[in-house]
């Protein structure tokens, strides 16, 4: 049974995911503040999802998932915020998060979006057994769950993790972004293809010697992307 933090500052609100997250099947720990989460997350490692709250007095959500990443790269996040601005949801997205959630939303949404969650979880820990993959310049070391370029590490967030690994396991083929989607965010996720565009320019950021003029991630106008290697 899946181990999940929610952390909001508002009991009725706590109360009411846990009630809905027990009754599918998971484990609940309540936190209400961001220094209770982390001190919480950092005496527990039977954590596999953290649902975080933006906006907290203190240490906001932001804050937390930006620490949470620091030392973990497993473990799933979901942000939950009020404000519907793209900004933010970028935000919680370049911080780390998995997924988001913008309140009021229904239990059935969160739960859904859970459950694919959790399935990415589990891919990340069976594939931790196949020790690498190659597309020079790059080395992927499945059980560091490290991407090396030139011998040099690269910094990811699990989700750029997931799609560097689907583009080289499918090396110049023309991936649809709904299928990136499908395939790294779960075919239950509620996003749409921005998510997708919004990953790949900061992977971009990561790996390409000049973002503004990718050879490695090409864009197939109209459709997705492609991950052009030569090896």
């Amino acid at each position: 049974m899946k181990q999940i933090l929610v952390m909001d500052d508002e009991k009725d609100i706590r109360a009411f995911i846990t009630i809905n997250l027990k009754r599918a099947g998971y484990r609940v720990i309540e936190a209400g503040t961001g220094e209770e989460a982390l001190d919480i997350i950092s005496n527990n490692n039977d954590i596999d999802i953290a649902v975080l709250d933006v906006m907290l007095p203190g240490i906001d959500g932001f804050e937390v998932c930006k620490k949470i990443r620091e030392k973990n790269k497993a473990m799933g996040i979901i942000m939950l915020t009020a404000k519907t601005q793209e900004v933010d949801k970028i935000n919680g997205l370049t911080t780390g998060a998995d997924d988001y959630v913008v309140k009021p939303f229904s239990p059935s949404e969160l739960v859904a979006r859970i459950d694919a969650l959790s399935r990415r979880v589990d891919l990340i820990k069976e594939n931790a057994s196949t020790k690498e993959l190659l597309s020079p310049p790059f080395r992927m070391d499945l059980t560091e769950r490290m991407l090396y370029k030139n011998g040099e590490p690269v910094e990811l967030t699990k989700i750029e993790y997931l799609i560097m690994k689907l583009f080289i396991e499918n090396g110049n083929k023309a991936l649809s972004r709904n299928f990136i989607l499908d395939e790294v965010w779960g075919e239950n996720y509620f996003g749409n293809e921005k998510t997708v565009d919004v990953n790949i320019r900061r992977l971009r950021q990561k790996i390409e010697d000049q973002p503004s003029d990718p050879i490695f991630i090409e864009t197939v106008w109209g459709y997705g992307y492609r991950w052009r290697r030569e090896d």
